[in-house]
């Protein structure tokens, strides 16, 4: 039995959960998030308290079990807080401007990259560090993924874009040449 399904989620003031058919709308301050509801659950809510209950005992269920109850504990979260993930860049000549909802990159190539922030995200800027926001953990996520993948960061000097706790294993360059 998961260890984690079997946690009881605690609602902050200012969140409502409810359940319409099989989706799970969780509302808060931030805005609205809705979370599927797979068959073989139920929810038990109390005054602040919610837990997941398995109707059935079988592989498909166990293996959901506290995957949902993750899912809606990260929407709980994301309606009352948000998520954020920053990111650094580090390169001669790299740049970063904000351009209406997306940004313009110059990352060394012989072009302008665009990116444009999906409906939901927040990007801000401040130096060189690049703040992704949101309320979807998921969506912030893979966003600032996105980001990194325009230029990840390489092993010799550093340069790219990375997050703000990656460490980046370093290696070493060209070693002189022996009895030259």
């Amino acid at each position: 039995m998961s260890r984690i399904g079997r946690s009881i989620i605690t609602i902050p003031e200012g969140v409502t959960v409810t359940l319409e058919g099989d989706q799970i709308l969780v509302n808060g301050p931030k805005g609205e998030l809705t979370v599927g509801m797979p068959e073989g659950f139920k929810l038990d809510q109390t005054d602040a308290n919610l837990s997941v209950i398995k109707l059935k005992e079988d592989r498909e269920t166990n293996a959901r079990y506290g995957l949902l109850r993750t899912l809606i504990a990260n929407a709980i979260i994301g309606v009352h807080a948000g998520f954020e993930k920053k990111l650094e860049m580090n390169g001669v000549g790299f740049r970063v401007e904000k351009k209406g909802e997306g940004l313009n990159f110059s990352l060394g190539f012989s072009h302008k990259i665009e990116f444009n922030a999906p409906s939901g995200i927040a990007l801000a800027i401040e130096g060189n560090i690049i703040t992704v926001a949101g309320i979807d953990k998921q969506l912030v996520g893979q966003t600032a993924a996105q980001i990194r993948a325009l230029k990840k960061p390489e092993p010799y000097k550093g340069k790219g874009i990375r997050y703000i706790d990656e460490r980046v294993r370093r290696k070493a360059g060209k070693a002189a040449a022996k009895g030259a």
